[in-house]
């Protein structure tokens, strides 16, 4: 009965994916093939790969095996960038500046919904990482979230609002460490 009930009143109406079905199949077959089944070890193949979806992503960047990106036309990553087997839920956009380090395991995640009503809405909002930025292994950067310039989010840490320039974030959710980074 609740079920039912919450089923009925669930809306993603207002959501796009932002590509046509085909592109969308298409990009799922591939993603499943060569992305996640880490079939591919080459950066230069994937980069590659992504730029044809539609991916913006700059020089000597390095992309791991078995990465998982949900929709490689809204991301953007600068130069000199690495990306380890980390999980890009994107239904928004995901920009990434240069020199950032996204280490194993790590999701970025863009979308959630509002628990706080009964039609349970999806709830989108895009992720900055700016350049610098290193999100340690196991860590989540959630929707809406800013991370500033060489700003770290430590091991298994989730940032749920920005994080300032220079300093080290840690914990659930993540909170600013004393020591500023000193470069």
């Amino acid at each position: 009965m609740i079920k039912t009930q919450l089923k009925k009143s669930f809306k993603n109406t207002a959501y796009t994916a932002g590509g046509s079905k085909f592109k969308i199949a298409l990009w799922y077959l591939t993603s499943l093939l060569v992305f996640k089944s880490g079939i591919i070890p080459y950066s230069t193949i994937l980069v590659t790969i992504l730029r044809l979806f539609g991916a913006k992503i700059g020089k000597d960047v390095r992309i791991k095996p078995s990465i998982d990106i949900k929709y490689p036309w809204k991301l953007s990553v600068g130069d000199h960038t690495w990306l380890a087997n980390c999980y890009i839920e994107n239904l928004d956009q995901v920009i990434i500046g240069k020199n950032v380090c996204i280490s194993q395991k790590a999701m970025l995640l863009t979308g959630n919904h509002n628990y706080k009503i009964t039609s349970f809405d999806l709830i989108t909002g895009p992720i900055i990482l700016e350049d610098g930025v290193w999100i340690g292994a196991n860590a989540t950067v959630c929707p809406g979230v800013i991370v500033q310039s060489h700003a770290i989010l430590t091991v298994g840490s989730i940032a749920t609002k920005n994080m300032e320039s220079y300093f080290t974030y840690q914990g659930n959710p993540a909170v600013k460490t004393k020591a500023r980074i000193i470069t």
